[in-house]
């Protein structure tokens, strides 16, 4: 359970942000207001040769300016619910164009009201009328400009942030595929793995030579693999199941006739994108837990075909399968948990991974993921 104060410290960070942003805001439209007061001050008395106080420039182009920054929040709405997108530029047309001509002649008309309201006589109903039409000559095209900059600006903000939410989700990729590809390593290296795999090799020098000597070449694939693709993150699946299939032939030479395994893959699938090492961490979950702890050992099958568009790949085991109330989100072990992290990054939600009981028992672990056809082979050397 989180301590409280942790979640005041957040509430209060997260009122800061917002405090920040709204300061930034007023900041950013006074410095615009400022601006064009400079502006108009010496275009006034270089220009027109008609001086214009710094009292009067000032207030006028902060309060026009000002005007807009209460405007520029439905514009910006605007710009999110109508995109200049593929398939719906013509209707968001069709809304930004009349409304920046009705948002434009809103806020002249608010300014000249408030501009009107700074004279210390009031104008007559003429000269007030002379005064809007002399505003929108000289400002309305401005007025216009000034929505599509504001448009613009939004769209700019938006896509900056997507540019770095792309960073970050690269950054984290990276991370993933290294815990994947040192988890590899962890199993590989694990000093039981070892022991295991090299009292196998031991005993069947006495009775098997090409025996022990496949088994020392399988442990040099798996090695040499996981080493040789680092940073790679997505491999045909064939080359996945080429990295699987050695590390199978180690574990059937240790529990021989205990371990059945089937794979059953469509020719069709071969050449399609998989996460790099996604499949060894459910293999493996499947024997410790399916195979290993019976006498009798188990079977574990291996699937991929393609479903509805999507690629769709499973580990199923003939062994207890989960008990009630499972949650892999609180589970310790790292192997599914991990698995499914990397699809979330990898994916996001163009994906599915699916935990399920079998019946009479068993456990099958699914994954649907887009279909990505592999353009060229992307490793030479595939491990045979």
């Amino acid at each position: 359970m989180k301590d409280p104060r942790h979640r005041i410290d957040s509430t209060n960070e997260r009122l800061e942000r917002r405090w920040l942003r709204w300061v930034s805001y007023f900041l950013i439209w006074t410095a615009v207001g400022l601006f064009f007061a400079s502006e108009s001050s010496l275009w006034g008395r270089y220009v027109f040769r008609t001086p214009v106080t710094w009292d009067l420039a000032l207030k006028t182009n902060l309060s026009f300016y000002y005007i807009w920054a209460c405007i520029a929040p439905l514009v910006l709405w605007l710009g999110k619910r109508f995109r200049f997108e593929r398939g719906s530029r013509a209707i968001s047309f069709f809304v930004h164009v009349p409304t920046s001509v009705l948002l434009s002649t809103v806020q002249l008309l608010i300014a000249e009201i408030v501009v009107q309201s700074f004279s210390p006589e009031p104008l007559q109903l003429y000269e007030a009328f002379r005064a809007i039409q002399h505003t929108f000559v000289v400002y309305f095209h401005i007025n216009l400009l000034t929505y599509w900059a504001i448009l613009g600006i939004g769209y700019g903000r938006e896509y900056y942030r997507k540019f770095r939410e792309r960073e970050v989700r690269a950054a984290q990729l990276k991370t993933q595929l290294t815990q994947a590809q040192l988890q590899a390593l962890k199993m590989q290296l694990h000093p039981h793995f070892l022991f295991n795999t090299f009292n196998t090799i031991s005993s069947l020098m006495h009775r098997n030579v090409d025996d022990a000597d496949r088994v020392l070449a399988r442990l040099g694939d798996l090695l040499r693999y996981t080493l040789h693709n680092v940073g790679v993150q997505e491999v045909p699946l064939r080359e996945e199941l080429d990295f699987l299939q050695s590390y199978l032939e180690i574990e059937q030479t240790r529990f021989e006739d205990r371990l059945r395994v089937t794979i059953s893959v469509e020719p069709e699938v071969l050449d399609f994108k998989v996460p790099n090492l996604i499949l060894q961490p459910l293999v493996e979950n499947a024997i410790r837990y399916a195979v290993a702890p019976r006498a009798s050992g188990g079977c574990i099958e291996i699937s991929a075909r393609q479903v509805i568009g999507s690629l769709r790949i499973a580990v199923a085991d003939d062994g207890p399968g989960l008990p009630e109330g499972y949650d892999l989100l609180a589970h310790e072990g790292v192997g599914l948990r991990n698995s499914q992290d990397r699809l979330e990054q990898l994916y996001g939600e163009n994906h599915r991974f699916m935990l399920s009981n079998k019946s009479p028992k068993g456990l099958e672990v699914a994954m649907v993921i887009p279909i990505r056809p592999c353009e060229t082979i992307l490793f030479e050397n595939r491990i045979s």
